[in-house]
């Protein structure tokens, strides 16, 4: 779950409305300095669906210890940072869902949700918050998440299922960085992050080079982004969110009762040039 304070209240976003924005993102990529994903179809898969192994955690929303909604917030996006507020164990499982539940279906759009999981979890993840005694959890699903992207890469070339340029390393690590920008965006976006912030990766450019994307808060629910990765100068995308209309919960049951009687609605995010 995401959460954004109002002054009464809180919107709460499902981790797969979330993923969902991402990959509303991820389809307008592309314009005469950026290059769009490729191959297409597979990239917008992987990213629409990176997160939802969520989906059941996220219809049972709990409580912290302070009385409220239990998800990230603007204080952790992308960091990572706060691992004393999650079960490890169930936290990785959910993880490693959003990669079984693709494979099947399209290994490589969960060679890319595997990549990315193992990036939050490595790179960007603060081990000094996880109890010692389960760091060897992390380190062995880290491992396995590495095993089984080189198992998906094998699979697909011994299939013949794409062209082997986009099997690569380089085209795996290009769309893996498209997927991270789209996922940071849509964070900041759910969040109304103030302020400046940087995409994580440069993105590819159709010369060959790459470019990080700055991005600017400019109103409420308005981004601007420097350059800018898509084709129309001003766009507007659907973000689905509840409003749960109290401060502080006595109880993950009365949060749960809260979140069942809202019904969803739309959040309006701007995104200019």
């Amino acid at each position: 779950m995401l959460r954004l304070a109002t002054n009464n209240g809180w919107w709460l976003v499902t981790h797969p409305d979330h993923a969902h924005l991402a990959g509303d993102f991820a389809t307008k990529w592309g314009n005469a300095l950026f290059a769009s994903p490729q191959p297409r179809a597979n990239v917008l898969n992987g990213i629409y669906a990176h997160d939802n192994g969520w989906a059941a955690r996220d219809a049972q929303p709990v409580i912290t210890k302070q009385g409220i909604p239990a998800a990230f917030s603007v204080e952790l996006v992308g960091t990572y940072s706060a691992f004393e507020e999650i079960d490890l164990e169930a936290y990785l499982n959910v993880r490693r869902s959003a990669v079984q539940l693709i494979a099947q279906q399209d290994p490589y759009a969960a060679i890319l949700i595997s990549m990315h999981t193992h990036n939050l979890l490595s790179a960007r993840a603060d081990r000094s918050t996880i109890r010692p005694e389960q760091l060897p959890l992390l380190d062995a699903f880290l491992e396995e998440q590495i095993t089984l992207q080189q198992t998906l890469q094998q699979q697909l070339l011994a299939e013949q299922y794409l062209p082997t340029e986009h099997l690569n390393t380089e085209a795996l690590t290009d769309n893996f960085r498209l997927l991270q920008a789209c996922d940071n965006l849509s964070l900041l976006s759910c969040v109304d992050y103030t302020g400046e912030a940087t995409l994580l990766w440069p993105q590819r450019l159709n010369n060959g080079e790459a470019s990080e994307i700055k991005v600017t808060r400019l109103s409420e629910h308005t981004f601007r982004l420097t350059p800018y990765p898509f084709a129309e100068p001003h766009l507007t995308f659907k973000l689905r969110a509840r409003f749960i209309p109290t401060q502080t919960f006595p109880s993950s049951d009365d949060l749960q009762t809260h979140f069942n009687a809202a019904t969803p609605e739309h959040l309006t995010i701007t995104i200019t040039a």
